[in-house]
């Protein structure tokens, strides 16, 4: 089964598109579609138990890839966006 592959983070966060990138590469290299679900954390529409989430949070089937929690608020996740290897590692369903 396909696993679940959202990416959190807020307009405006300097690492965002580094995540994209990032996320990108590790589904092409776990052999998936380059598909998932984003949300915005500074958006009315996104669910409240993601806005808590730094950003760029990388979450595979509800599980944050790079070891983080849900905080309390907005903030920048301390150095960046996962690596490629840490998403593929979580896509393929090893211990993040």
């Amino acid at each position: 089964m396909k696993p679940q592959v959202e990416l959190v983070y807020f307009e405006g966060c300097p690492h965002a598109d580094e995540a994209r990138r990032r996320l990108q590469h590790a589904l092409k290299a776990s052999g998936l579609g380059p598909e998932w679900r984003e949300w915005d954390t500074a958006k009315a529409k996104t669910p409240e138990q993601y806005r808590g989430f730094g950003s760029p949070t990388v979450l595979v089937d509800g599980r944050d890839v790079g070891g983080g929690t849900a905080g309390s608020g907005m903030g920048c996740v301390v150095g960046g966006a996962p690596s490629v290897e840490v998403i593929v590692k979580a896509l393929q369903g090893g211990p993040v």
